[in-house]
Order: structure tokens, then C-alpha cells, then sequence
């Protein structure tokens, strides 16, 4: 009996393939063989006919038209890895900030967190094409009607630079700050998922390092950067993650690669964008899970 008993490590091992199975006969069955033709693609030009396609092999002629021949995709690949390196940051400031209201107890904490899961049903792409059919307003508008005069007058965000400006910070700091407030709106609906993932981790520790904290004199400003920091530092690594993919998963470079594979029937040139854009993300992914898998504390 004690040899046909299983190890913990053993068990832990076959629950783990179990739970990668799922998508492990998915990538067989649905996505080994595309992803092997869009490598092909990518070194060959695609001809269509009347039976079928055929490839005519170009070598690196692909890759080196969408790098340094194609008008667009340079630009708009730099301008979409520029703009990630911005919103990651405020995006897990803004919802580890948020998760860590919501963990707090107050009455009506249930709503509150539905509520501030609500960016995740508002970022759909039906409520997307209706705001942009002009259907429905998320935003309102920039204008503000004056009660006496009624006139309009907008918000002008160089007043804030100057406030800012005065206090002694830094020029790059300031341009950061005016830079978040100006894509509230994109911060807010990309984070409902983050904040989720956030709470739980919080839920997480355990409430007696608290008490035993507040009993040695310990502030909560003491309390978070010693105790709440370390434990969901683990999930800062996963959101991180989760919102690189997410942000390159809606970029303007996924566009472009489908207007050109569909659009001007240049199926080579889309596959070697394809391939081009998975390597920078896959470099991007490494870099910054390398870096931040050292500072991590693991319990």
C-alpha cells in the first residue's frame, strides 16, 4: 500500500497538468497549426489563385520592410510601447490604492466593489462602439456652462501645471502627474481586473500581523510599507504582467497588422509585423519579470 501511495510533490504535479490541460489541447488542436503557417508566412510572399494560395520564399524581406520600409508600424509600435511604459505604473498605483479602500469595513463595501469592477463591463466593445457611434457619453463634457453669464468656459490643465510648478516639483514629475490626470478615463477602465486581483491578495493577510503591529506602535503608514506591501508583492509581479498583455492586446499595432493582412491582402508583411511585435512584448515581459522577481518576497 505505501508504494502505490502518492507523494505531496507527486500530487501537486498531476494537479498541475490537469489544470494547464485544458488550454495545453486547445494550443494543439486550434493554434499550433496557424501559429506554424504564420511563421512561414512571415519569409514568404503569398500569392492567391484559383486553387489556393501559393508561397514564394523572400527571406528576411518581410521583416525588413515592416522595420524600416513601412511608414506606419515603426511609429505606432514605439508610440504603443511609450504609452505602456506610462499607464503600468499608474495603473497598479491606482488599484492597489483602490483595493486597499475597498478592503477596508464599511457599510456598503459590497456595492463599492461592484462599482469599481464596473471598468471592466464599461471597457467591452459594446459599450465601446456605442460611445464611439455617439450613442451614449462616458466622459461628459469638457465644458462647463456658466449659471450666470452662460457662457462656456473649459478646464485649462495649465493652471495645474503652474500650481504644481510653484511647489518645487520636479518638470518631469509634473508633466507625469498632468499626463495621469489627462487619461483618468483610460486608467479607470483598465484596472477593474487589477483591483480584483489586488483585494483578494489583501483578504489574504492574516489580521493578526496587524494587531500585533498597532500592539508594538506601529503606524499605518508603518503597516502597510512593512506588513501589506510584502504579501501582495507576489500579485504585483501578476498584474504587471496581466497589464502589459492587456495594453498591447488593444493597441493601434493590432490594427494595423489586421489592415494589412485583410485589408491590402499583404498576409507576409502582417506575419512578419506579427512576429516583430510578439518578440518586443516577449522581451519587454522578461526584462521586467527578471528585474522584479528579485525584489519580491515570496511567503
Amino acid at each position: 500500500m505505501n508504494g502505490t501511495k502518492l507523494t505531496l510533490a507527486r500530487k501537486r504535479s498531476l494537479l498541475g497538468i490537469a489544470f494547464i490541460l485544458p488550454w495545453l489541447i486547445g494550443f494543439v488542436l486550434l493554434f499550433a497549426a496557424p501559429l506554424f503557417q504564420s511563421v512561414q508566412f512571415s519569409f514568404s510572399k503569398l500569392t492567391v489563385g484559383l486553387n489556393g494560395f501559393e508561397l514564394e520564399g523572400v527571406g528576411w524581406d518581410n521583416f525588413n520592410n515592416a522595420m524600416f520600409v513601412d511608414a506606419t508600424f515603426n511609429r505606432i509600435l514605439t508610440q504603443s510601447v511609450s504609452e505602456m511604459l506610462l499607464n503600468v505604473p499608474m495603473i497598479l498605483f491606482f488599484s492597489l490604492f483602490s483595493a486597499t479602500l475597498l478592503n477596508q469595513k464599511f457599510r456598503g463595501r459590497t456595492l463599492a466593489r461592484a462599482i469599481f469592477f464596473l471598468p471592466v463591463i464599461l471597457a467591452s466593445n459594446a459599450i465601446a462602439s456605442a460611445e464611439s457611434a455617439g450613442l451614449i457619453n462616458l466622459v461628459g463634457d469638457a465644458s462647463v456652462v456658466n449659471e450666470m453669464g452662460g457662457s462656456t468656459s473649459e478646464y485649462n490643465i495649465m493652471s495645474m501645471v503652474m500650481i504644481l510648478s510653484d511647489i518645487g516639483l520636479p518638470i518631469s514629475f509634473v508633466d507625469y502627474i498632468v499626463g495621469a490626470i489627462m487619461r483618468i478615463y483610460e486608467i479607470i477602465t483598465s484596472s477593474g481586473v487589477q483591483i480584483l486581483i489586488f483585494l483578494a491578495a489583501l483578504q489574504s493577510v492574516p489580521g493578526s500581523m496587524y494587531e500585533v503591529a498597532k500592539m508594538e506602535g506601529a503606524t499605518s503608514y508603518e503597516s502597510f510599507w512593512k506588513i501589506t506591501f510584502p504579501m501582495v508583492s507576489p500579485l504585483i509581479l501578476t498584474n504587471i504582467i496581466y497589464t502589459i498583455i492587456d495594453s498591447f492586446a488593444g493597441s493601434p499595432v493590432t490594427d494595423v497588422i489586421f489592415t494589412t493582412a485583410f485589408e491590402t491582402q499583404n498576409f507576409g508583411l502582417s506575419s512578419a509585423m506579427s512576429w516583430i511585435y510578439t518578440v518586443i512584448v516577449g522581451i519587454i515581459l522578461v526584462v521586467i519579470g527578471w528585474i522584479l522577481a528579485k525584489r519580491i518576497h515570496y511567503n
